[in-house]
């Protein structure tokens, strides 16, 4: 059952529950159990083939885990995956924007899949354009516009139509620093001003220096899960990249690139 609106305020907009997910003999996923509040920024790390990518899609409903629960904001994944898919808005590793369409086109054609009245979008994307530095953008081809601005027009997208749960999936896989950083304050500034619950999905560790909370996921297991300052006092007081070494053996290279 969906939470009431006074309870919703403060509610988990995301719990997973012993999530498990096989594909032939290997599991991807192996009894993963987490949470993200509203208002929270929650960093999830791990190595490429952690699991990330397949707890993303088991979330944007791609996939259905083959034990455990879902819920975004009380809503059941398995009994109600209308409920639960239209409070999250998703940012995926791979590009999902038409790039033969303008940057108002894609937008408003998002909006129209979320049933919004055009009025209303309308008065939505123009002041996250405005934000995130694309207004002049707005009547360009997707295809002409650089890596970054693309990822900013993709996160507009995600945001339309005021989802409580923003995933972020490697959003910021082959970007230059600064928009990297751009992103990553965005992301952040929405889950305080916001309230809105964000799971960011890396395995870039300096990104997860802004965050709440750090869920370190590594073959299928959640190794850690708790602020960034326990994760380096898990280490003995080294530094971030130093813990999640001693949690996944991952090289250092791996960690980033």
């Amino acid at each position: 059952m969906m939470r009431g609106p006074e309870s919703a305020l403060f509610a988990d907009a995301l719990a997973c529950e012993g999530v498990r997910k096989r594909f032939g003999g290997r599991a991807a996923l192996d009894g993963v159990s987490l949470r993200v509040r509203r208002g929270e920024f929650v960093a999830l790390l791990g190595p490429n083939g952690a699991g990330k990518t397949t707890l993303f899609q088991i979330l944007a409903g791609l996939f259905v885990q083959d034990e455990g629960q879902v819920e975004v904001m009380g809503a059941d994944m398995r009994e109600a995956p209308v409920q639960a898919l239209a409070r999250i808005g998703i940012v995926f590793q791979q590009p999902a924007i038409d790039l033969d369409l303008s940057v108002a086109a894609n937008l408003r054609f998002h909006a129209d899949l979320h049933g919004l009245p055009r009025r209303e979008s309308d008065a939505r994307i123009a002041p996250l354009l405005d934000h995130l530095g694309l207004a002049e953008w707005r009547g360009t081809l997707v295809r002409e516009l650089s890596g970054g601005n693309r990822r900013k027009v993709e996160l507009v997208r995600a945001l339309l139509h005021q989802p409580d749960l923003l995933l972020m999936d490697e959003a910021t896989v082959g970007l230059d620093p600064a928009s990297r950083m751009q992103i990553v304050t965005e992301a952040r500034r929405l889950a305080t001003l916001s309230r809105v619950g964000v799971l960011w999905a890396t395995h870039l560790v300096h990104e997860v220096e802004a965050s709440d909370r750090v869920v370190v996921l590594h073959r299928g297991l959640v190794r850690f899960d708790g602020p960034p300052a326990d994760l380096m006092r898990a280490a003995g007081g080294g530094s971030l990249e130093a813990a999640f070494l001693s949690l996944t053996g991952t090289p250092e290279q791996e960690m980033r690139t």
